[in-house]
């Protein structure tokens, strides 16, 4: 208790005056520092409670508190030992030894030291059945004033967490928040324009078409309370009829006698009207009027804090959009459905990006990525990072080397972001993908049988890392040393490819994103065939509530009828001045080969089409394509073509020349080969026969 200093100090427990317990006021005494808490036998009659029932400490009172009641009044202190005040006061709802219920009405005063840290409270706690000038105990008209307060207080408690007009209306709807003012029917009203929008209705079921709008300058009691910013009251049905005779058609087949409608004002002007409709007859008294005009003035901040939200979170959505892609091309030979979702968190959007890329030659680029950060800063880095490797994919970039590329825009941006993105790029004509990752998870592939599995991809850094000068072995040659190795699988016609951002993966309900990776697949397994409409039911993964995370989702299918997996042709691009090409090229080659059933000419098959690649890369300037296929006649047949119209012709190299014995080898491995010229360029083939040994050299 040293923090105390001097401050002036009270005997514990602190000594009441006679006079407070003749008014039937019980004193309460809590020392903050050891959570004591001191109730005279005043206090413990208002609370029912006998002596051995209380435990010495605020939990204490549970016994007679409802669990909202006490959440509502810890509440209270909470915030007015927070803005430093001196004291508070509270209705709060009993429940007696007997089940019946009761007000009691709690006064505190906060005890601080010189530094300003509260340390004790002392305070009364009465019967509010017993407040002066009551006419008797437990007064029908002081009943009616208490039950009225205690629900102002926690509809403003509840209307604090509302960030939506819907929260709003739900509220209002809620029978635990308005429906104890004894109101039949509750409405609410939004100014928007001239025009008075109704967006909630309440209990008794009075919504009609009619009135949903109504001008403000309408002969209607919202209207009035709108247009004049004061309250309107209206005390019997007689009364409804004569000054509202718009509304009197609606008002006469129900039950109503008197009602009050609200103007809610912010910042000196009405935002909307809040209107309550009773039974009962008679006026309002002043102290009625004043609890509900105190009322409105609760809901008109949160209303217009739920407003102001929502046209935040609507603008910082329609910035994000602005950067996405505003069309997807129609790719021939494949249906490419994506899908984007924001988050429910205000001006916080994310920055999850798709795209789709043509980049001529039968092939066609696609990604996916997340910006960290949720803020218009991470949507606009986004939208600089879709432009820069959509530009470096569409220059001709190997996928590895636009990656990196991108990775070293993000750093010269000399911002603290990091991304994460996989970019795939896919040969149409033999479904064959290049994947690369750069901090993202894995994506999925969904069969043509509807069997799903994960991809692994080997990865690289997050975008604006420093490259990993050591990159990690990848599941097929050709890294290039960019620090984002390429992983390449074949798309069967009928499959798809699901990437997707981790607002798909982070749902309510998930522990984490292993647990989200499987409930995804789950999904993708169940879902239905169309992609478009696979596409919607993943968006419905996170519920009706959406995701805690913005989502981005893109499908990728290959069209065709569902082949063996192997069974079809093979053909890739050759870009000039890419080292990965003809590796990857190998790679593929070795396992079409052996698919079909020709291992045993597996090798002599890659090296006559290495030779024929590296001709094409080496003495043309525009790269080519290979191709494999299986021929009519049962023959495995390689084609390479290029940009060059001038023939290769085979010579003799001499003992020490370390080149042109390529297409040497070529007619000896082969058992045919030839020259075709094609359009502007050629293309040079050869063909195995799987069932005949190659000519001996």
């Amino acid at each position: 208790m040293a923090e105390r200093g001097t401050s002036p100090e009270v005997d514990w427990p602190a000594q009441p005056d006679m006079s407070l317990a003749l008014n039937h006021m019980g004193t309460f005494d809590w020392d903050l520092d050891s959570g004591r808490m001191y109730l005279d036998s005043t206090a413990l009659g208002v609370l029912d409670l006998r002596p051995d029932e209380f435990s010495g400490t605020p939990a204490g009172l549970r016994r007679r508190m409802a669990p909202s009641e006490e959440a509502r009044l810890d509440a209270r202190v909470a915030q007015a030992l927070k803005d430093g005040r001196s004291h508070y006061g509270a209705y709060v709802r009993i429940r007696r030894r007997d089940g019946s219920r009761a007000w009691a009405h709690i006064q505190g005063h906060i005890l601080r030291n010189q530094s300003g840290r509260p340390y004790r409270i002392i305070g009364i706690l009465r019967d509010a059945a017993h407040d002066p000038g009551d006419p008797g105990a437990g007064g029908e008209r002081a009943e009616g004033r208490r039950r009225m307060t205690g629900v102002v207080e926690r509809t403003t408690a509840i209307l604090a967490h509302a960030r939506t007009v819907h929260d709003v209306t739900d509220v209002l709807k809620d029978p635990e928040a308005l429906g104890h003012l004894g109101a039949v029917s509750v409405m609410l009203g939004i100014v928007d324009g001239g025009r008075i929008h109704l967006v909630a209705e309440g209990r008794l079921g009075t919504y009609v078409p009619q009135i949903e709008y109504t001008r403000i300058d309408a002969q209607f009691p919202m209207s009035e309370a709108v247009r004049n910013l004061q309250p309107v009251f209206i005390g019997s049905r007689e009364e409804f009829r004569v000054r509202y005779p718009q509304l009197w058609q609606y008002i006469e087949p129900l039950t109503v006698h008197s009602g009050v409608y609200l103007p809610l004002i912010a910042q000196g002007r009405a935002i909307g009207a809040l209107g309550l409709l009773y039974e009962r007859d008679g006026d309002f008294t002043d102290e009625e009027r004043n609890v509900l005009v105190a009322l409105g003035s609760g809901i008109a901040q949160s209303l217009q804090r739920a407003i102001l939200f929502e046209q935040e979170h609507d603008l910082a959505e329609g910035l994000q959009r602005a950067m996405l892609p505003r069309r997807i091309p129609d790719v021939p030979g494949t249906r490419i459905a994506v899908r984007y979702r924001a988050a429910r968190a205000g001006r916080e959007i994310g920055g999850d990006w798709y795209d789709v890329v043509p980049l001529g030659d039968s092939r066609v680029g696609v990604m996916i990525g997340d910006v960290e950060g949720h803020d218009t800063d991470a949507a606009v880095i986004m939208g600089q990072l879709r432009i820069v490797l959509r530009a470096y994919a569409a220059e001709g970039h190997t996928p590895g080397t636009a990656m990196a590329r991108a990775s070293a825009f993000l750093r010269d941006l000399a911002t603290d972001r990091l991304a994460a993105c996989t970019y795939a790029e896919m040969d149409l004509s033999t479904g064959m993908l290049q994947l690369v990752r750069a901090g993202h998870h894995d994506p999925m592939v969904r069969r043509g049988d509807g069997t799903c599995h994960p991809v692994p991809v080997a990865g690289g850094a997050p975008l604006g890392l420093a490259p990993n000068p050591s990159p990690p072995a990848s599941p097929s040659p050709g890294n290039g040393g960019t620090g984002y190795p390429v992983t390449s699988i074949e798309l069967h016609p009928g499959d798809t490819l699901v990437l997707c951002t981790d607002g798909l993966l982070v749902q309510p309900g998930t522990k984490d994103r292993e647990e989200g990776m499987r409930a995804l697949m789950a999904a993708v397994c169940a879902g239905p065939v169309d992609v478009e409409e696979l596409a919607d039911a993943l968006c419905d993964l996170g519920g009706d509530q959406g995701g805690r995370d913005d989502m981005a989702l893109l499908l990728l299918r290959r069209r065709g009828t569902p082949t063996p997996r192997g069974g079809g042709p093979l053909r890739l691009r050759l870009a000039p001045g890419d080292p990965e090409a003809p590796a990857t090229a190998r790679h593929l080659i070795r396992a079409a080969v052996a698919a079909w059933g020709a291992k045993e000419l597996m090798d002599e098959i890659v090296l006559a089409a290495d030779e024929l690649m590296t001709n094409a890369l080496v003495h043309t300037d525009g790269g080519g394509h290979v191709s494999l296929r299986m021929t009519a006649e049962g023959r495995i047949r390689v084609e390479v073509e290029d940009s060059s119209s001038a023939l290769p012709h085979r010579r003799e190299a001499g003992d020490w020349e370390v080149s042109g014995r390529g297409l040497l080898l070529v007619e000896r491995l082969a058992r045919e080969w030839g020259v075709e010229p094609r359009g502007g360029g050629k293309c040079v083939w050869c063909e195995f026969a799987p069932q005949e040994t190659p000519a001996a050299p």
